[in-house]
C-alpha cells in the first residue's frame, strides 16, 4: 500500500510538469507576434488600452491560447481565426490562459485578438500565446502598405453598436469596435489601423475634465507620462470625427465642465473655430505628409440646420492646406448611437469619399 501511495503522490507531483512540458510558450516580445494599434511594452508584458488594438500570430497547430490579465472585467475581445470572428471573450482580473481556438485542421492558421472595447473599460496585459509543444510558429504576415488613424468619440468607439432594441448601452458587452466605420474602412483598403477615441470626449469640452488634446499623444490615456513616439507609426490618412459632444455641452451652462472651461459665457464662433484649428494643427505637426479628413456625424451635429459642419469648414479653410479635407456623414435620424448598419453606412460614405478624393 505504501508503495502504491508513493507512486500516486509522485504522479500527482509530476503531472503539472508533464502537462506544462506539452505546451510551447510564445512570449509577448517574440518577433513573430504582430501588433497593430498604439500599444506599450514593459519587461514582462504588452499593454493594450485603445479600441481596435490587436495581436496576431501565424502558426501550424490544432490549438492556441493566450495568457492575459485585465485591470477590470469590462473589456471584451474578438477572437478572429483566419480572418473570421469566431467568438468573443470577457477578461478577468486574474492572470490566466484563455483557449482561443482548438480542434483546428492541419495547416497554417492566423489567430488575432482584437480589442472591442474602449480605454474607459480598463487596461489589458498580454503575456504571450501558448500552443502545443510540437506546433510550429510561423513568420508574421507582411506589413500592410497603407496606414490609417482615427481620432474620435463614442461614435468612433462603437458605443452600444450591438444593441438590438435601438436603445443605448454603455456596457462592454454591446460595444464592438471591429464593426465601426473606421475599422470597416481600414479593412476595405487593407490598411494598418490605429484608433484614438473615447466616449464623451470633445475638442473644447467633454463630459469629464479631459479633452482630446490632453490624450491624443499618449500610449496609456490613464498616465500622462506615457508619451507616444509618433515616429513609430505614420499614417497615410488621418480621420478626425469630433465636435459631437462639444455641440451638446456648449448649450448646458450649468454643466460642471462647461463652467470649468467657459465660466459663465458660452464660447463664440471664433473661439470654436480656433479650437478646432489648433487641434488639427497638432495632428499636422505630427504627420506633415498625411491626408487629413475632418469628419463629423452621423448623430445630430450633422442634422439639417446644425452650425457645426460650417465651423469645421471655416477652420479647414483657415488652415489653407490642400491635403486637409472635410467630410460629413448624413444625420442618421434614429435614437441613440449608430448601430451596426449605420456604422456600415458611414464606412460606405467614407470609402466613397476617399476613392474620389485621395490618391494613395
Amino acid at each position: 500500500m505504501k508503495i502504491h501511495f508513493l507512486v500516486l503522490i509522485s504522479i500527482l507531483i509530476l503531472a503539472p510538469k508533464i502537462i506544462s512540458a506539452q505546451k510551447k510558450n510564445i512570449p509577448f516580445n517574440d518577433p513573430k507576434i504582430q501588433y497593430e494599434g498604439r500599444i506599450s511594452f514593459s519587461d514582462s508584458t504588452a499593454s493594450l488600452n485603445w479600441s481596435g488594438s490587436s495581436i496576431s500570430l501565424n502558426f501550424k497547430g490544432s490549438e492556441i491560447s493566450a495568457i492575459l490579465k485585465d485591470v477590470d472585467t469590462a473589456n471584451y475581445y474578438n477572437v478572429i481565426l483566419d480572418d473570421t470572428v469566431i467568438s468573443k471573450i470577457q477578461l478577468d482580473t486574474i492572470k490566466k490562459s484563455y483557449i482561443l481556438a482548438s480542434g483546428l485542421s492541419k495547416g497554417k492558421h492566423k489567430i488575432q485578438l482584437y480589442k472591442r472595447t474602449e480605454w474607459g473599460k480598463g487596461q489589458t496585459f498580454f503575456y504571450g500565446f501558448e500552443t502545443n509543444k510540437n506546433d510550429k510558429i510561423l513568420s508574421k504576415s507582411k506589413p500592410k502598405k497603407k496606414k490609417m488613424e482615427f481620432y474620435g468619440d463614442s461614435i468612433t468607439c462603437g458605443y452600444g453598436n450591438e444593441v438590438q432594441n435601438g436603445n443605448d448601452s454603455g456596457t462592454g458587452h454591446f460595444e464592438n469596435h471591429y464593426l465601426t466605420y473606421g475599422a470597416i474602412t481600414a479593412r476595405h483598403f487593407d490598411a494598418q489601423f490605429s484608433c484614438i477615441a473615447t466616449s464623451g470626449i470633445g475638442v473644447m469640452v467633454s463630459w469629464f475634465p479631459t479633452i482630446m488634446s490632453d490624450i491624443y499623444d499618449l500610449t496609456n490615456p490613464h498616465d500622462k507620462n506615457t508619451k507616444w513616439n509618433f515616429n513609430n507609426y505614420t499614417p497615410d490618412i488621418v480621420v478626425i470625427n469630433l465636435f459631437q459632444n462639444d455641440s451638446w455641452i456648449v448649450n448646458l451652462p450649468k454643466n460642471g465642465e462647461f463652467i470649468k472651461k467657459f465660466g459663465g459665457q458660452k464660447p463664440n464662433e471664433d473661439f470654436i473655430i480656433k479650437s478646432y484649428e489648433n487641434f488639427v494643427k497638432s495632428i499636422r505637426e505630427k504627420y506633415p505628409n498625411a491626408s487629413i479628413i475632418c469628419a463629423l456625424g452621423s448623430m445630430d451635429a450633422t442634422k439639417e440646420g446644425s452650425k457645426w459642419p460650417n465651423y469645421i469648414k471655416k477652420a479647414v479653410g483657415n488652415l489653407n492646406d490642400k491635403k486637409i479635407y472635410t467630410h460629413f456623414f448624413e444625420y442618421k435620424n434614429t435614437p441613440g448611437h449608430p448601430k451596426i448598419s449605420e456604422q456600415k453606412a458611414m464606412a460606405d460614405s467614407l470609402i466613397a469619399f476617399i476613392d474620389a478624393t485621395i490618391k494613395w
